[in-house]
C-alpha cells in the first residue's frame, strides 16, 4: 500500500460497552504535570516521544530507564543521552536498566533501526551521563520521591517494569498507571503472532499484564494507523533549525523500513503514541478487555491474547488502543518538534 490512506479499519466491538471498573490513565494539566517515568529502547520512534514528553507542560518527566531491545543496552542508553541534548534537557536524570530479558539471550532489530538503534542522521553528543543506579532501583527512588502516584510508560521491552515489580513491591501502591506501546489484537511484526517489545520477553510482560496495576495497550492495530506520511514528515524537517530537520532525517530512515515491508511512503510512530495518550486521551479509542501473554506457544510465543468479544469471563486487566485520530496526533508531533525552535 502507498499513498496517505491509513491501513485497515480501526478495530470496531460487537459490544463496546465499558467493562468493569478499570480506571482509565490519569491526566495531567499545565498548572499540576502528571509525574511520568519512560522506559525505552531507543530507536527512532522511542527518540520522537522523548521529545513529545518533554516539550509538553502536561507531564513531568521524573527519569528515564533504559534497556536492550531494538539494540543492545549500551547503545539504547547512549541514544537516550543524545536525545536529552538535541532536547536541552541534560538535566534528566538516565539509568541504565536490564541488558536482556528474563529468560534468554537479548534478540535485538538492526533491520527496522540499524546496527546503532538509530542510523540516520547523527544525534549531537551527549552532555550527561547515566548515572551508576540500576535502573529498577532508580525507577523506585523516582516513583517514592514524586509525592503523588506515577505514570509508567514503557516503549520496549518489559524486563525493567518486571524487575522493578518483583524487587521493589514497595512501590505497587504509587503507580498510578502503566501505559506501554506493545501487543497487537490482530496482527505481528516480528512475527505473524507477536508484536516486538513483547516478543522480547513474554515473561516480563505476563508479570506486568498480571499485575493488578491499571494499565493501558497501545498496540499495533492503533500505532500502524499513526502513520506520518512523507509530505508531513517534511513539514516536521522544517518545523524549527535545530530539533525538526533531526526528526526529519531520523524518520526517512525509519519510512525506508516501512516501504520495505508495508509499501507504506511515511512511518509509524509507534512509541509516541503512548506519550500522546496521555496528553491528548481523546486522541486513542480504548475498550477495556481482558489480555494473556503466551509465553509457550510454538508458533504465538509473545502473543498478546486480547479477549475482543469478551468470551472468557474474565474481567478487562487492561485499556486497549482500538483507533486514534491520526492527523491529531501528526499535529500533536509537529508542535512538539516546533517548539524546541
Amino acid at each position: 500500500m502507498s499513498g496517505t490512506a491509513a491501513p485497515g479499519p480501526g478495530i470496531v466491538l460487537v459490544d463496546d460497552q465499558a467493562a468493569g471498573t478499570l480506571p482509565p490513565p490519569p491526566g495531567g494539566a499545565p498548572d499540576r504535570p502528571l509525574p511520568v517515568v519512560l522506559d525505552c529502547d531507543p530507536g527512532h520512534d522511542d527518540a520522537v516521544a522523548i521529545l513529545l514528553a518533554l516539550s509538553r507542560p502536561e507531564l513531568r518527566v521524573l527519569g528515564i530507564s533504559t534497556v536492550g531491545g531494538n539494540a543492545v543496552l549500551e547503545r539504547t542508553t547512549e541514544t537516550a543521552l543524545r536525545v536529552l541534548a538535541l532536547a536541552g534537557r541534560p538535566d534528566v536524570e538516565v539509568a541504565a536498566g536490564a541488558a536482556h530479558p528474563l529468560e534468554g539471550p537479548l534478540r535485538t532489530a538492526p533491520h527496522v533501526h540499524g546496527e546503532s538503534g538509530i542510523e540516520g542522521p547523527e544525534l549531537p553528543p551527549p552532555e550527561s551521563a547515566a548515572i551508576a543506579e540500576f535502573a529498577p532501583a532508580a525507577m523506585a527512588r523516582w516513583i517514592e520521591a514524586a509525592g503523588e502516584p506515577v505514570v509508567l510508560v514503557p516503549t520496549g521491552p518489559l524486563t525493567n517494569i518486571a524487575l522493578l515489580l518483583e524487587e521493589h513491591p514497595s512501590v505497587r501502591e504509587r503507580i498510578a498507571h502503566i501505559c506501554l506501546m506493545g501487543g497487537s489484537i490482530t496482527e505481528g511484526n516480528i512475527t505473524p503472532a507477536a508484536e516486538f517489545n513483547i516478543w522480547v520477553d513474554p515473561e516480563a510482560a505476563e508479570i506486568v499484564f498480571d499485575s493488578g496495576i491499571p494499565l493501558t495497550m497501545i498496540g499495533l492495530d492503533v500505532t500502524h494507523r499513526s502513520i506520518v506520511w512523507e509530505p508531513e514528515r517534511e513539514v516536521m524537517a522544517r518545523a524549527g533549525d535545530r530539533v525538526g530537520p533531526v526528526v526529519g532525517g531520523l524518520l526517512a530512515f525509519f519510512q525506508s523500513f516501512h516501504e520495505r515491508t508495508y509499501g507504506w511512503a511515511g512511518t509509524p510512530i509507534h512509541d509516541a503514541v503512548t506519550v500522546a495518550h496521555l496528553v491528548a486521551p481523546e486522541l486513542v479509542r480504548t475498550a477495556a478487555l481482558d489480555v494473556r501473554i503466551e509465553t509457550q506457544g510454538r508458533f504465538t510465543r509473545g502473543r498478546t491474547v486480547v479477549d475482543l468479544r469478551r468470551v472468557t469471563g474474565r474481567p478487562p486487566n487492561a485499556h486497549v488502543g482500538l483507533d486514534i485520530d491520526r492527523a491529531g496526533f501528526v499535529a500533536l508531533l509537529t508542535e512538539a518538534i516546533r517548539s524546541y525552535g
